[in-house]
C-alpha cells in the first residue's frame, strides 16, 4: 500500500510541567519553547507533512484551544479540529479520531504523534516511519516507535522486545512505567528496551478492533458516533460520549493488553520536552553548566536555568541546580530537578486564584 497516512496529533495537554510560561488558556504545545520561530505544534506538522499532507492531518485538543490549533496550522481543513470537551486521557483521544477517520476512509493508515516532542533528525526519523508502516500493514499489528535509550532515565516509559524477533519491527514483550533508578539502569545495560516515544502507527481498522477486544465500552460509546459524524449533531455526541468514557491511556488500554504489538527502533534525537529539566539539557549552556535566556548576571552559580524577560536585569548568586523563570504573573525559584512537585505548585497557585494557572 502507498498512500499516504493520516496523521493525527494529540494537543490537548496543559503541560503542567513547564508551568508558568504554560499555562492553562496557552499550554506548552502552542509556545516557542525552543526559540525557533514555531510553536511546538507547528514543528510537529512540519515534521509530518515531508510523510503526508495537510488534508490528511487531525488534531485532537481541548474544546478552549480550537482558535490557537486554527491560527497556528491555516494550513489543516477547520473541521479536522476535533476537540475534546473534557480531558479523558489518550484511549479516547484516538477512538475519537480513528472512529472519524473510519467514516471518511476505511483503508486509512493512521500515524500518532504527541504535540509536544521534539525530534533533530528528520531525515533517520520519516524512515522509521516509513518502517513503521511497512510493518503495520501486516495481521493487524499495532506499531509503536521506541528510543534506542542512552542513559538511564526515570522520566519515560519503557518497552521490552523480543531481541530475536526478525525484521525492523521488533514484538514487544512488557511495558514499564517510569522505573526507578536501579530499574532503568538494569533496563538499558540488558540492550532489550527502548524508552516509549508515545507515537503509533497502524491500520485504522487495526486499532478499532483491538478496541473492540480490549475496551468495548469504549468502542460501543464511540460506534454509535457513524450517525453523527461529520453533521452538526457531532459536538452533543461528543459531549455525551465523553461523559461516559473512562480516562484511560491507550498504554493501558489496549497496548499493554494486546499480543500483538510490536516496536520499531529509533535514534533521531528525541526529547518529550517534558520538563524545564529536559529543555535545560537540550540548550545552549554556559561553562559552569547554566541555560541563561534573558539579561542576567551569575555569580557562583551552576547547573542552573534562568529564563527572565529582558526588561529587568536579574542577578544571581550561590546557587546550584536552579531553576529561576517568571512569565506574566509569576517568578518561580526552585531546584531544576524538582518536576515531580510541579503538580503540588500548580495546585496551590490555583487555590490562590485562577489568574496564576
Amino acid at each position: 500500500m502507498n498512500q499516504k497516512p493520516y496523521v493525527v496529533i494529540m494537543a490537548g495537554g496543559i503541560g503542567s510541567r513547564f508551568w508558568p510560561y504554560s499555562r492553562n488558556n496557552h499550554p506548552k504545545q502552542f509556545l516557542d519553547i525552543l526559540g525557533t520561530g514555531r510553536t511546538l505544534l507547528q514543528m510537529t506538522f512540519d515534521r509530518f507533512v515531508q510523510i503526508s499532507d495537510p488534508d490528511r492531518f487531525f488534531v485532537v485538543t481541548n474544546e478552549n484551544y480550537f482558535d490557537l490549533v486554527k491560527e497556528q496550522l491555516p494550513e489543516m481543513p477547520e473541521d479536522h479540529i476535533l476537540t475534546e470537551p473534557m480531558r479523558r486521557n489518550t484511549a479516547a483521544c484516538i477512538a475519537f479520531a480513528s472512529y472519524k477517520i473510519k467514516k471518511l476512509d476505511p483503508e486509512a493508515r493512521v500515524v500518532v504523534t504527541p504535540a509536544d516532542h521534539l525530534i533533530l533528525k528528520d531525515e533517520k526519523f520519516k524512515v522509521r516511519v516509513q518502517d513503521a508502516l511497512d510493518a503495520a500493514d501486516e495481521n493487524e499489528r499495532l506499531v509503536t516507535i521506541g528510543i534506542t535509550p542512552n542513559r538511564p532515565e526515570t522520566g519515560y516509559g519503557y518497552i521490552q522486545f523480543m531481541t530475536e524477533t526478525n525484521g525492523v519491527a521488533k514484538k514487544v514483550k512488557t511495558f514499564t512505567e517510569k522505573p526507578n533508578l536501579n530499574l532503568a539502569k538494569t533496563f538499558v545495560e540488558s540492550g532489550d528496551f527502548v524508552w516509549n516515544s508515545g507515537m503509533f502507527v497502524w491500520k485504522n481498522e487495526s486499532i478499532l478492533k483491538a478496541f473492540e477486544k480490549y475496551m468495548p465500552e469504549l468502542a460501543e460509546v464511540f460506534e454509535e458516533g457513524e450517525n453523527f459524524f461529520y453533521t452538526e449533531k457531532e459536538p452533543e455526541f461528543i459531549r455525551r460520549a465523553y461523559s461516559l468514557v473512562k480516562n484511560i491511556s491507550i498504554d493501558y488500554g489496549v497496548m499493554e493488553k494486546s499480543e500483538n504489538v510490536f516496536v520499531v527502533l529509533g535514534d533521531f534525537g528525541w526529547s518529550d520536552l517534558g520538563s524545564w529539566m529536559s529543555l535545560h539539557e537540550l540548550q545552549p549552556h554556559d561553562n559552569q553548566n547554566n541555560v541563561v535566556e534573558g539579561n542576567a548576571l551569575l555569580y557562583d552559580t551552576s547547573n542552573s536555568f534562568v529564563k527572565v524577560n529582558n526588561d529587568k536585569l536579574v542577578v544571581v548568586q550561590g546557587l546550584d541546580n536552579y531553576l529561576i523563570t517568571e512569565s506574566d504573573n509569576v517568578l518561580l525559584i526552585c531546584k531544576l530537578d524538582a518536576e515531580k512537585k510541579f503538580r503540588e505548585f500548580v495546585s496551590d497557585a490555583k487555590n490562590k486564584g485562577e489568574e496564576y494557572v
